[in-house]
């Protein structure tokens, strides 16, 4: 049997000896991103998706492993164990082969099964079974009993007929050989009650049938959705007799005359207790699936939105639209601080409406505003209007719409009032919506990954499965940036590797109590933050205050003689232009430099790196995003136009595109691009820039259809 490492390492393409690393790494208390960022020479550079997917895997196997241990023990307590059944125990693969072939031995509750062993029928039934050549009423004659209610030879055989049945039922090899049958010939079939589906939601699947080998995630989804709502009926299929004969194949001897009774036994389970049993199965396993994609779709998504460009060190005025509370406004300065707040209602009239811009302009002119972030939520359009209007007087300021999905749940949230006591819950959106301009990641991670809504179906989706996948992508991406230890938010720093709740609050109480930490070793000073936190969290937190410049760097405190020694080596200084480093480094020998600097090359590469961009920002290395001057509605479009626009949301079916209109427009999948796609996040992903061109517009219900494919390069 395959251990647990061996089967990792064929499954990932990897090394044994590096995945090994990784589960030691894992189990010695090392996060993924201090893993996949300072230990790289151990698992040969695997990237934080291939370590994730390693860790969950080793979940399984392990959980598997546990589960098999405990089969074999349960089936031996019943002295039932034999050399064969521990052996097929242990080369089942799955978590569900294990439990079919545990059936058998399971405690059940009463069945028709255990009510005719009771009577004493068991023999009878494993006599018939043999298909001798006996026949079955004659035998049943020796089984008649009053007291035990067997009055009839008809008694006898329905219990017998019971037995077999449920023994055929248990069988774990039919039960497999069914499953794979219906997997690869089933149907999906649903039926809908148009009355109960007022808006037509669910029309597509009132009349639907589809082989269940081409059945789409999303497809699935909303038939779940659908028949929780009452609306849909959703079945598997399986045409002609072929599961009946599959039974049948398994359960007749093929040397023997046909057996009447057996057949029909066998034709009984599969009606009444098989194939009932994997329609069940079945249609679990197509709702893992698809959940499973739809939490990886929502996670692929997720990960491009946190790390959208920011549009760092300008003044910025935060909108919330609104009709009847109306427009809540808040400037923040470049740090995000907020200097001011006032609610406007540009919607209640033309004359409230010029009396709005009137005292927007006022704190333009006494804040020096640059840029307006305006939430996408209600009266976002007409808000959008006022803007452009205000911004003729301000030529040089700029606006962009900002999605406040998740923003009302944060300003209500014990987070909002510990941060802003003094502000009304309004106010804090607008404050919210400014920040996700300025910085996005650092405004996000205080919201619940769900409420962001870059996903399809994410509420239907098992809960824990969805937050343990989003938060591990929030962890990632936060980690990937770095966190300034001297500004960051508590909900920023405890995304921070290896900092729990409890110490990112000490690291701002500390800050508060001590001032701004003055290099990354003050961190050892943080209460309950001990040696192993540190050694986790250190590479992660910037310290640009630090008169260490490596403090502002990824480079690990452990790396920080190796990056002295590479600045000697090469003849470089800390403070001088070190943009050249990476280039002088290769041009001497990275792999003698390595062994010079006591340090792996992929360290020593990355030390390099860091060291030439000191404070650097991934983020800023990608498309920064569409601000607007002018404002576009949905009458304004016409077939053929040709426009700029951001991705919103990529799904199975298509991607949604943000054009500078209230609406977001759809690209169908079989728009994104010439060649065939699986799925739209082979091409882009959330925050692309791209262009499109219109196919159709229709304003009744709010539709706009796009096409990438069709742009003229």
């Amino acid at each position: 049997m395959q251990s647990i490492v061996e089967i990792l390492s064929q499954e990932l393409g990897q090394k044994q000896e590096y995945v090994q690393n990784v589960v030691n790494l894992m189990d010695e208390g090392n996060t993924i991103p201090f893993i996949a960022r300072y230990r790289k020479e151990m698992h040969g550079a695997m990237d934080d998706t291939t370590l994730r997917a390693l860790e969950t895997r080793l979940g399984y196997l392990r959980n598997l492993h546990e589960r098999r241990d405990e089969v074999k023990k349960a089936i031996e307590n019943q002295g039932k164990l034999t050399e064969d059944l521990a052996n097929a125990i242990d080369a089942a693969a799955t978590l569900t082969e294990v439990e079919d072939l545990y059936r058998p031995y399971k405690q059940k509750r009463r069945t028709r099964g255990s009510i005719a062993r009771e009577k004493g029928l068991e023999p009878l039934a494993q006599a018939i079974f043999a298909q001798d050549g006996r026949d079955p009423a004659a035998l049943a004659k020796d089984y008649l009993d009053e007291e035990k209610g067997v009055s009839t030879v008809e008694d006898a055989l329905q219990g017998a007929n019971d037995i077999i049945a449920e023994d055929l039922s248990d069988d774990a090899a039919i039960r497999k050989s069914l499953r794979e049958l219906v997997m690869r010939r089933g149907v999906f079939t649903c039926k809908g009650d148009p009355e109960a589906d007022e808006k037509g939601v669910y029309q597509l699947y009132y009349d639907f049938h589809q082989p269940i080998h081409r059945l789409l995630d999303h497809q699935i989804l909303a038939m779940n959705r659908g028949e929780k709502e009452g609306i849909l009926k959703p079945n598997v299929a399986l045409a002609g007799n072929e599961g009946a004969a599959l039974v049948c194949r398994a359960a007749l001897k093929p040397t023997a005359a046909v057996s009447a009774f057996v057949r029909a036994a066998a034709e009984d389970a599969y009606e009444r207790l098989i194939f009932p049993a994997i329609q069940r199965e079945v249609r679990t396993a197509l709702s893992d699936r698809a959940y499973g994609g739809a939490i990886h779709n929502f996670a692929l998504n997720l990960k491009p939105l946190l790390m959208q460009p920011p549009v760092k060190g300008f003044v910025t005025m935060g909108l919330d639209p609104g009709y009847r509370n109306g427009c809540k406004v808040a400037v923040v300065d470049a740090t995000g601080k907020v200097l001011d707040t006032t609610v406007v209602y540009p919607t209640f009239s033309e004359r409230k409406k010029q009396e709005a811009i009137s005292i927007l302009s006022v704190l333009m002119k006494k804040h020096g505003v640059q840029h307006i972030a305006i939430g996408n939520g209600t009266a976002s359009r007409e808000t959008e209007a006022m803007t452009v209007e205000l911004l003729r007087s301000f030529p040089n300021a700029s606006y962009m719409i900002v999605s406040e999905a998740g923003a009302s749940v944060y300003s209500s949230s014990p987070l909002a009032a510990e941060e802003f006591p003094e502000y009304d819950v309004n106010l804090r959106s607008a404050v919210s919506i400014a920040r996700r301009l300025q910085d996005p990641l650092a405004e996000l991670v205080k919201i619940d990954p769900k409420a962001i809504g870059v996903g399809q179906y994410q509420h239907d989706c098992p809960q824990k499965e969805l937050d343990e996948a989003l938060g591990a992508v929030v962890e990632d991406c936060v980690n990937a940036v770095g966190v300034d230890v001297n500004t960051a938010s508590r909900s920023l720093l405890q995304q921070v590797s290896g900092l729990t709740t409890t110490t990112a609050k000490n690291i701002v109480a500390y800050r508060e109590e001590n001032g701004p930490f003055a290099s990354r070793s003050q961190l050892k000073k943080v209460p309950k933050l001990g040696p192993k936190a540190f050694q986790q969290c250190a590479g992660f937190l910037r310290v640009p205050e630090s008169r260490e410049l490596l403090d502002n760097t990824g480079v690990h405190p452990e790396s920080y003689d190796a990056a002295k020694a590479l600045l000697q080596l090469l003849g470089c200084k800390a403070g001088q232009d070190l943009s050249a480093l990476p280039k002088k480094l290769e041009e001497y020998g990275i792999s003698q430099a390595a062994q010079a600097c006591g340090v792996g090359e992929p360290t020593l590469a990355d030390i390099a790196k860091e060291l030439s961009k000191p404070g650097r920002d991934p983020r800023d290395e990608l498309p920064a995003p569409i601000l607007r001057k002018d404002v576009l509605e949905m009458k304004d479009l016409k077939p053929g136009m040709e426009l700029t626009g951001t991705v919103r949301n990529v799904i199975d079916f298509g991607v949604f595109v943000d054009i500078g209109v209230h609406q977001d427009g759809l690209v169908h999948i079989s728009e994104v691009c010439s060649r065939r796609l699986r799925h739209p996040s082979e091409a882009v992903k959330v925050g692309d820039v791209v262009k499109v061109v219109v196919l159709g517009v229709d304003e009744k219900r709010g539709r706009i259809s796009l096409s990438m494919k069709q742009v003229k390069n």
